[in-house]
């Protein structure tokens, strides 16, 4: 029975544990009926017990993964998935056709259970707000900053997404600090190596930034080495260059001799080279640095580098400096500089120096999230800090794993791994999820070696998921086709050592089937081309989306026809454009298939997050355009703006312009009042305005790739507008976007989130997207039209990665070896790379293969390209393709020739469009409304203000130093009520309480040394040590303190159940101030005199953040700590002193408020079985300062029911819980 049970049904709820999911096995699913389960605390059916130890809530299990749209789609899921599962099981005769959900219903089948998994499930949906779903990046910075003082870290820290200006600034330090005790000879060698300044020496170490490879405070014995014979060498290189300079014309007369009697290797001494070489040999005399070329020319002038020919060995020269020359080249052999040592010690040490000058700054980048809690958890208090982290979130579960680093690894391994005490008792669990075979991000830094290592870590652990519910039954039957073809025929398909396997997955199936022209269509299509002669990347990029695009149009006119499209039982849909994605690798071949589309009326989007909008043909024509707006009296700027693209007058309007002196001066007096309006209005309405009066968006929207084009103008303008406001005057504005475009051009990528370009539509179109991007999608129809490509590492294009041992190598000066390393490494990613692509297509996906090369050659270069590996192993002739993949060819797999590539266009049906009458809204005056806290409602003339979390809290220690007291007796020094008055001490007093309650009351006073260690520094850092020794006392007296409630006593020490600072929300419509102020005084000490509430209205929300929230014998109570100063001893600390100054202060106001929350966060979670007589326990006050006193300090209060329901009702209590 339990092995026909679904995997997230039996998968053990604690440990350390991997799944693997292939693509489209439902890997999101499983997470979310894990995270189901561990709300249930599901697992325990006697003979195997796979349950978490106890039930958790959201805040207490971690889900990491990796981008914010996934933890958003995540937090969703999850939610939706909760919410579902209540429904159920609030239902006693539910039944669920989802084989998990109902598994569980099964397994919960007495009505009590239900109704008991119901409400924690309808909590728990309604808690996801504040659930634990981070990205990696997320959950880092969180840490560092609750956990601070374990940490190591500051509470507040500034977010500087760009560190190039603190390395820029760290490049300089490092060259005043090292370079700069360099000798003259070696600073001449770095100029010689194009290290010559700190920018230099920057952009060639910035590779290396991060990885931690040198000692930055020990400079190499290689680069001290080598200073040491840099003098020697220059000394060497100046005789050679003297002794050049004497001889150089006797020489010349040598030359021309040897020239005319061809004494000189023809080869090596060119005719046409020849006056260049000498001309190189005069540079050198003169004192010229030379680069590697030109001391290749010199060596061709030594003694032992001459080539002569056999008449012109007689005639050999016998100058000084051609001896001179040997030396020099045999002492550059002896003295290269070790570029890579030095580049990595300067990486080291401007990583460091970063890293200090943002510590001192209190900014942090991403990057720094990560290493600092890696530091921090592998450092002197790094155990302290992962208990904290464990107790916090004893669960996590790691999504994308397979996207992981060394680390983030490091980070998880620390807070989780090896374990073994906790799993033996099954108190914690850390779950990865990922797909080794999509791993596919390592220009991002992702690591799949290190995935590997944690699969071998947790052997014996693992899981898969095997059953594809994404795709069609062919699709599936396709690529495990594929794959196991490759991996019996060539073996290692994944090219890791056979670390990742291909293993087969079952197919769930779909609902729908494709017709193509009427006719079912296979899995996998793959377009044949054979060829005598290899095709290179142009042609075949070219010819390749002319089939495609051509492909394309011929299905959508089949759709119009309706041969072409989607049957099931409901009958039949018609292909959509939308219903079809192209994947390809770059931008290159993105423009080159929507040109294709383009030119038979097939309209395409593309997806890219690297690509910038200062990087398009818009923004070079917006920068012609500010600069006629910004300087009008020049005609030639104006007309570079009549001229540009965006504007597009045409050639006759032009020469009008140009004929016509009152239309240019009509112009130019146009472009006059752009520029005031410009200086008046700000420089997004100028462009909207220009844009609409020469009707850009009317001309771009007939175009096809018209709205791409707007979209970008209207992009620039409003990244132009947000720019103005930190900029003085149109210049600067024009120089911020001539640098961005500059910027744009030569990284070719987008520099900031807010610049990458925007979709231009969400309309029916074909979606063109990189391979990348589409990781996580699925489209119904996938085409892969340029797969054939790759891009070879290239030693001669530094740097190049490959990894050793586990450990990630960055060459600089790569050789064969490396590059070799670094390419095998580079195809085993393009290997993942198409397994991503193929899985992304529901029904079906089509490859076009041909003999491809890069370069030039005779024979083609598959066996470098992925698909090439894929299908034919180590290679296959120019017109051998097809034959080679007859094997192949199976219901799932066609193979044929490519289609015609002639033009098909593009016809759809015109579509009447009625547009529907004028909306005209009804007129609705505002409202004032905004969130309010207790701290809003005070009783002097104080306006109604937004809660703030310690709003509360201020609120009580307002005017503190003149609350009464007998100022004539001065309080003990030695007491708590010596102890600092005001708002800070009093924080400080919350912040310990509340800590200790994060870490549980009873073993926080079990084992006190952290706390009091942690209570010094606190101290410490204010300037209050001389108290240490009381507030010691002290928090351990409130912990033990026994606190009177309405039946009996308790102490923090000995609850059980309870929740520190737990947040409320609830609505308030047009609740009156002054009623609900006379209805508190009418219930609580009704002859009391007190303050009077400001008289106003709340409306919108009110918020509050209880200090503590406990059960005690069935019943459920508020506390909350107060710190007021009644007087100098605990005699002051009367029960009516008390109830006096909590009437004065109306705190009254506030635990009634507080037994309202409480009230109606019981009535949602007990459910009908909630009775306010009976578990509604009443509020605790407890003056901190009293504790001593003949009533302990405590105001217990227990308002009548008839108060708190008269309060829900004012609130709109039957309409929120």
């Amino acid at each position: 029975m339990n092995a026909e049970r679904p995997l997230p049904i039996t998968f053990p709820l604690h440990g350390t544990r991997l799944i693997e999911a292939s693509a489209g096995t439902g890997k999101t699913f499983t997470l979310a009926a894990l995270y189901l389960r561990l709300v249930l605390g599901h697992g325990d059916d006697g003979d195997h017990n796979n349950a978490f130890h106890r039930p958790l809530l959201p805040p207490e299990i971690l889900v990491v993964t990796f981008t914010e749209a996934a933890t958003e789609e995540l937090r969703e899921r999850i939610r939706h998935r909760l919410a579902e599962a209540a429904r159920l099981f609030a239902d006693p005769d539910a039944e669920a056709s989802d084989p998990v959900l109902a598994e569980l219903l099964n397994d919960y089948r007495e009505p009590e259970q239900r109704a008991r998994c119901a409400q924690r499930l309808e909590a728990a949906a309604q808690w996801m707000d504040e659930a634990a779903v981070y990205t990696i990046h997320g959950f880092c910075n969180r840490m560092l900053k609750q956990h601070a003082f374990d940490s190591g870290s500051l509470f507040s820290l500034e977010l500087q997404e760009d560190a190039s200006d603190e390395q820029q600034q760290a490049a300089r330090d490092y060259w005043r600090t090292v370079i700069a005790d360099f000798p003259v000879s070696a600073a001449n060698a770095l100029q010689s190596d194009n290290l010559g300044n700190p920018d230099a020496l920057l952009a060639a170490c910035r590779p290396l930034l991060g990885l931690r490879e040198a000692d930055p405070d020990v400079l190499p014995q290689s680069v001290r080495h080598w200073l040491t014979l840099t003098g020697p060498q220059a000394d060497t290189e100046q005789r050679a260059r003297q002794q050049l300079a004497a001889e150089l014309p006797d020489f010349l007369e040598w030359v021309r001799a040897a020239r005319d009697n061809k004494w000189l290797n023809g080869n090596s001494y060119r005719t046409n080279s020849l006056p260049g070489m000498l001309q190189t040999l005069q540079r050198y005399a003169n004192g010229e640095r030379l680069n590697d070329k030109g001391y290749e020319t010199l060596a061709k002038f030594s003694h032992d580098g001459m080539k002569l020919t056999k008449a012109g060995q007689a005639h050999r020269p016998d100058f000084a400096f051609c001896q001179a020359l040997d030396a020099v080249m045999e002492g550059r052999a002896n003295t290269r500089l070790p570029r890579t040592d030095l580049l990595a010690h300067a990486a080291a040490w401007i990583h460091q120096r970063v890293d200090k000058v943002r510590r001192q700054t209190a900014t942090i980048g991403f990057d720094d999230m990560l290493s600092r809690l890696h530091d921090a958890l592998h450092g002197d208090n790094g155990e302290r800090l992962a208990e904290v982290i464990r107790t916090q979130f004893p669960v996590a579960l790691i999504d994308e794993f397979q996207d992981t680093d060394p680390t983030q690894y490091g980070i998880f391994s620390a807070l989780y791994g090896g374990r073994e005490a906790d799993l033996a008792d099954k108190r914690t669990g850390w779950f990865m999820i990922g797909d080794p075979k999509q791993a596919i991000y390592a220009f991002r830094g992702a690591d799949v070696f290190t995935y590997l290592k944690a699969r071998r870590a947790t052997e014996g652990n693992h899981y898969t998921l095997d059953k594809n519910f994404r795709s069609a039954e062919a699709m599936v039957a396709a690529v495990n086709h594929l794959f196991t073809y490759s991996q019996e025929a060539f073996g290692d398909v994944f090219m890791m050592d056979n670390a990742i396997p291909f293993e087969t997955v079952k197919a769930q199936g779909r609902k729908e089937e494709l017709l193509v022209d009427g006719e079912p269509k296979a899995g996998v299509t793959l377009w044949v081309d054979d060829r005598e002669k290899p095709v290179s990347a142009g042609p075949y990029r070219e010819e390749q989306a002319a089939r495609c695009a051509n492909h394309i149009a011929h299905l959508l006119n089949g759709a119009e026809q309706g041969v072409t499209g989607f049957r099931d039982d409901d009958g039949f849909t018609p292909l959509h454009p939308n219903d079809i994605a192209i994947l390809v690798r770059d931008r290159i071949e993105a423009k080159a298939v929507r040109d294709a589309l383009m030119a038979r009326q097939v309209r395409s989007v593309y997806l890219s997050d690297q690509d910038s909008v200062f990087a398009q043909p818009e923004a070079f024509d917006l920068l012609l355009i500010l600069h006629a707006c910004a300087a009008p009296e020049s005609d030639s700027r104006v007309r570079s703006a009549l001229a540009c693209s965006v504007l597009d007058l045409a050639y006759a309007e032009l020469d009008a312009l140009n004929q016509d002196e009152v239309r240019w001066e009509k112009t130019v007096e146009q472009f006059h009042g752009y520029r005031h309006q410009w200086r008046t209005q700000g420089v997004l309405p100028m462009l909207r305005g220009l844009l609409m009066e020469f009707q850009v968006p009317a001309r771009l929207s007939q175009s096809l790739d018209g709205e791409r084009a707007l979209t970008n103008l209207l992009h620039l303008a409003e990244l132009l507008q947000q720019a103005a406001t930190r900029l003085d005057g149109e210049q600067s504005l024009i120089r911020y976007l001539e640098d961005a475009v500059e910027s744009a051009v030569e990284e070719q990528r987008s520099g900031s989130k807010e610049s990458i370009l925007r979709l231009e539509s969400d309309d029916d179109r074909v979606k063109v997207i990189t391979i990348h991007k589409s990781k996580g999608l699925e489209y119904p129809l996938v085409y892969l039209p340029f797969i054939c490509g790759f891009r070879p590492a290239d030693k001669n294009k530094p740097p190049l990665r490959y990894h050793e041992n586990d450990h990630l190598n960055v060459s600089l000066e790569p050789d064969d070896s490396v590059e070799h390393k670094a390419d095998h490494e580079r195809l085993a990613e393009d290997m993942r790379l198409l397994y991503v692509a193929l899985t992304r297509a529901r029904h079906v996906c089509t490859l076009g293969l041909a003999p491809y090369i890069k370069g030039r050659g005779k024979q083609n270069q598959l066996e470098r390209s992925a698909v090439g590996r894929l299908l034919f192993g180590g290679g296959v002739a120019n017109d051998g393709l097809m034959a080679a993949l007859a094997p192949l060819a199976c219901d799932a797999i066609t193979v044929m020739a490519p289609p015609d590539s002639d033009l098909e266009v593009y016809r759809p049906t015109e579509q009447a469009m009625t547009l529907s009458d004028e909306l005209r809204l009804p007129a609705r005056q505002r409202e004032p409304w905004w969130i309010a806290s207790y701290s809003a409602l005070k009783q002097v003339q104080e306006t109604l203000a937004p809660a703030d979390p310690r709003g509360d809290q201020l609120a009580e220690q307002h005017n503190e130093d003149s609350d009464p007291a007998d100022v004539d007796q001065p309080p003990r020094p030695d007491s708590i009520h010596a102890f600092p008055r005001g708002a800070a001490p009093g924080t400080l007093l919350h912040d310990l309480l509340e800590q200790a309650a994060d870490q549980r009351f009873a073993q926080t006073l079990a084992e006190p040394a952290d706390f009091d260690l942690n209570l010094e520094e606190k101290l410490r850092a204010r300037g209050w040590q001389d108290h240490s020794d009381v507030i010691r006392d002290w928090w351990k007296q409130t912990l033990r303190a026994e606190l009177p409630l309405a039946e009996g006593r308790i102490s923090l020490a000995t609850l059980n159940t309870y929740v520190p600072e737990l947040e409320f929300v609830f609505p308030a419509h047009r609740v009156k101030v002054a009623e609900m102020d006379a209805l508190i005084r009418r219930h609580i000490h009704p002859q009391h005199p007190r303050p009077r509430l400001e008289a106003d209205t709340l409306n919108g929300m009110l918020k509050g953040f209880i200090d503590l929230v406990f059960e005690h014998d069935g019943k459920y109570y508020v506390l909350d700590y107060k710190s007021n100063w009644l007087g100098a001893d605990d005699q002051a600390y009367t029960r009516d002193a008390m109830t006096d100054a909590v009437l004065e202060k109306r705190y009254e106001v506030q635990y009634v408020l507080y037994l309202l929350a409480l009230h109606r966060l019981l009535r949602s979670r007990l459910g009908d079985g909630y009775d306010p007589e009976q578990h509604l326990g009443g509020a605790v006050y407890v003056f901190l300062r009293g504790l001593r006193g003949p009533a302990a300090g405590t105001v217990f209060d227990r308002p009548d029911t008839a108060l708190i329901e008269a309060l829900d009702a004012q609130f709109g209590g039957a309409h929120a819980n």
